[in-house]
């Protein structure tokens, strides 16, 4: 129970990776928001977790919907300890050039302004308490980019300095930031990842994992709750790949 009396928001929680943290943070005794656009999908997570969890609709690039998002979690519990960063997007492999200004801009909403928004919003919350963990879910491709995901590669490259710039920052208000870099695993941005989900292109991309495998909701989960407890209390401002060892 290492995260017994903790409470914690994981946006994109109700599905892949997120529901993963969530399920875990839940089972190490923590109260978890999911807070996911697709509010059926979260109600329907939050359900199997049981009482522990709630469910909220939040639009991580909308400044109101993710205020109101601190406000609802601040309300619930009178504390927030854990904010999980990990709702993310990508664009369709492509050469750089011909990636559309349109998806550009949401991959650059999603995966760094909501960065952003959800960090102002929390951190009135947590300076006072002189405590908080703040956890970013980037990606290997922000240490070793894979072609034709360029934009996507970009945006990653940002949290990891994000974070670490985070961390110094925050570090005299006892809030420790770090950030997961998974390898592609089995989420519903495995197949824009590839391209298309074939037998031939799951072998291309597992042969450049050395452990043979893609990164399960499970591995996040554990990677995540350790950097969440008190055990990694003089842990701050790492960017950790859980891979399977790629950027070796």
């Amino acid at each position: 129970m290492r995260l017994q009396g903790k409470t914690a928001i994981v946006t994109g929680g109700a599905s892949g990776f997120g529901a993963g943290m969530a399920r875990k943070f839940v089972a190490e005794g923590a109260q978890v928001m999911l807070a996911d656009i697709n509010h059926d999908l979260a109600v329907e997570t939050a359900s199997a977790l049981g009482t522990a969890a709630l469910a909220r609709h939040t639009d991580v690039t909308d400044a109101a919907s993710v205020q109101s998002m601190i406000d609802d979690a601040g309300a619930a519990w009178g504390h927030i300890d854990i904010l999980v960063n990990n709702a993310g997007v990508t664009h369709l492999p492509a050469a750089l050039e011909d990636v559309t200004e349109e998806d550009f801009d949401r991959v650059m909403a999603v995966n760094m302004k909501a960065i952003y928004l959800t960090t102002r919003a929390i951190l009135p919350v947590m300076k006072p308490q002189k405590s908080g963990v703040i956890l970013n879910i980037a990606s290997t491709a922000g240490v070793s980019p894979r072609p034709r995901l360029n934009w996507y590669n970009a945006s990653k490259g940002w949290l990891i300095t994000a974070t670490k710039a985070m961390a110094v920052e925050l570090a005299p208000d006892g809030i420790r930031v770090n950030a997961l870099n998974p390898v592609a695993g089995e989420t519903p941005l495995l197949k824009s990842f590839m391209g298309e989900d074939t037998p031939e292109m799951r072998a291309k991309f597992l042969a450049t994992i050395p452990l043979g495998r893609f990164s399960t909701a499970e591995d996040m989960g554990n990677a995540a709750c350790f950097l969440c407890s008190d055990e990694a209390s003089m842990i701050t401002g790492v960017a950790m790949e859980v891979d399977g060892g790629r950027c070796i």
